[in-house]
């Protein structure tokens, strides 16, 4: 067993012919995050459904996914998959505004009851890894069986890429970076989020 711990993100030349389904949906320019998955090409391939299902936001929608998405960065301390989501979020009608209101949860008054509801079954999920019966209870006065299981499931497929990128330190992709608005870097959330 080798002493080197490190696991960079595989070009696209390096692929495993078996992911070309994957190099194909990214139009042929994944993201650094697929490119580390890469490494483990079965890992990458099963996942991928998934990742396409999750990052739609399910049963849940574009907006209210990404309040799933979202929180769970801050709790993982993600910087990439924060910085990832800021663009999908404000393209599916979130403000900067609501998205700044995100690091406060979901007492924060600027939230619909539903919206609401979403950051605070996040944050149980993460802290008694289940939701309590009354938040369970108050999300099915608003939500499917399957919507509520769609939060749980969103949130467990970004806390696998949260532990994945905080493990090897993922960058954010270039390109991706340089469309951030202003005031949005990585340097400023660490300081707000910095990880042990």
């Amino acid at each position: 067993m080798s002493d080197d711990l490190s696991v960079y993100p595989l070009s696209v030349s390096e692929w495993d012919d078996s992911l070309s389904q994957v190099v194909a949906d990214m139009n042929g320019n994944p993201l650094n995050v697929h490119k580390l998955m890469a490494n483990h090409p079965e890992l990458l391939k099963a996942w991928w459904n998934f990742r396409n299902y999750s990052v739609a936001g399910g049963d849940l929608g574009a907006r209210k996914g990404e309040l799933v998405i979202l929180r769970i960065s801050l709790h993982m301390k993600a910087w990439y998959e924060w910085g990832s989501h800021i663009e999908r979020s404000l393209a599916c009608g979130l403000t900067m505004e609501e998205i700044e209101c995100i690091k406060h949860g979901g007492n924060d008054a600027k939230w619909s009851v539903e919206e609401g509801l979403i950051l605070i079954a996040v944050d149980e999920l993460i802290s008694n890894h289940r939701l309590s019966k009354n938040t369970h209870g108050k999300l099915r006065l608003h939500f499917s069986v399957q919507q509520i299981m769609d939060i749980i499931a969103i949130h467990g497929m970004y806390v696998i890429l949260g532990c994945m990128i905080n493990t090897w330190g993922l960058e954010l992709d270039k390109h991706i970076n340089a469309k951030l608005p202003k005031g949005v870097t990585k340097e400023l959330f660490e300081k707000e989020f910095p990880i042990n």
